[in-house]
């Protein structure tokens, strides 16, 4: 080594290019300019004496040894942000401001009956509440972006302690022209050579629904995914094709209204499940538990005739 001292600066934007492949891309997520960030992880490879990143026309890539030394990297972010935020709780209780990622298709339909009875509760706390896809969301909890997320199950980081909350139906929509407009129910069988609509890729829910298309032989619209799931429900009624969608989305943009057609699968369980998680070496573990109950007591109280706590 060098002589020179690493900085947690250093480290985390370390940790947080090693998951682009453009500088570019890790400057706009850390919201600073690229050539600072080129100095940063140049001063970092010099205060260690080794090269992290080869660079090059189409980018930058981890060496195998940035590979190597990025899980040990991750674990000394973690570690500092546990000793802020153990003395922060110790002195203070749930107090400050906590960042909450969540998913675009559960957050604007869930937490607006959530938030403010949390703030009634912990007065003297704030959630910083920001959306981000499924995808990047376990990142950025592990990359200390997130204090915690409010997500779609599969979790598996064997880092990132889960507490599932409720399983939320899914639900078939057609517009009022379509042939099951005038039923209650169909099977899954009914749905073979049906045309399907769904979200972009990038959403945990899409692949939700292409593995529905494929148990059911429909045929995915790949052409057509939609940017949200009003995106969705106005090609469902342009009459484009059909589409799955979750109970508390059509329980706030849809029900009541004459212009769509909701069913149920019969024979088909179909659901999801979402979860609060939390890094396991946060020492707010047990505060983040118990948040997670008050969660589900205000979910049971809105949504006891849509959901399925867990």
């Amino acid at each position: 080594m060098s002589g020179k001292e690493i900085s947690l600066k250093q480290l985390r934007y370390y940790s947080v290019a090693a998951r682009h492949n453009s500088l570019r891309q890790a400057a706009r997520e850390l919201r600073i300019s690229q050539p600072s960030l080129s100095a940063q992880l140049s001063g970092l490879e010099e205060a260690l004496d080794v090269e992290l990143f080869e660079r090059n026309r189409n980018g930058i890539f981890l060496t195998p040894l940035g590979r190597d030394l990025l899980k040990e990297t991750n674990t000394a972010i973690q570690a500092v942000n546990a000793i802020a935020e153990s003395a922060n709780f110790a002195a203070k209780g749930p107090t400050g401001t906590f960042r909450l990622g969540v998913t675009p298709s559960i957050g604007p339909y869930a937490l607006p009956w959530i938030l403010p009875t949390i703030h009634k509760q912990y007065k003297n706390m704030k959630l910083f509440v920001r959306e981000q896809v499924y995808t990047d969301l376990a990142h950025g909890l592990l990359d200390g972006k997130y204090d915690l997320i409010f997500t779609t199950l599969p979790l598996e980081d064997p880092a990132i302690t889960v507490m599932p909350l409720f399983r939320e139906p899914i639900y078939l929509v057609t517009s009022n022209t379509h042939r099951f407009s005038k039923e209650k129910s169909v099977k899954g069988l009914d749905l073979s050579g049906e045309e399907i609509l769904t979200i972009e890729e990038h959403h945990q829910f899409y692949k939700q629904v292409e593995d529905l298309c494929l148990r059911f032989h429909a045929k995915l619209l790949r052409d057509y995914e939609g940017t949200s799931l009003d995106a969705i429900r106005q090609m469902v009624y342009m009459e484009m094709g059909i589409a799955f969608m979750p109970a508390l989305y059509l329980r706030s943009e849809i029900k009541g209204r004459d212009n769509l057609h909701i069913l149920d699968l019969e024979d088909e369980a179909t659901f999801r499940i979402h979860a609060l998680a939390w890094r396991n070496t946060s020492p707010l573990r047990n505060f983040y538990r118990e948040l997670g109950g008050a969660f589900q007591k205000l979910i049971k109280q809105h949504f006891k005739e849509d959901v399925i706590l867990l």
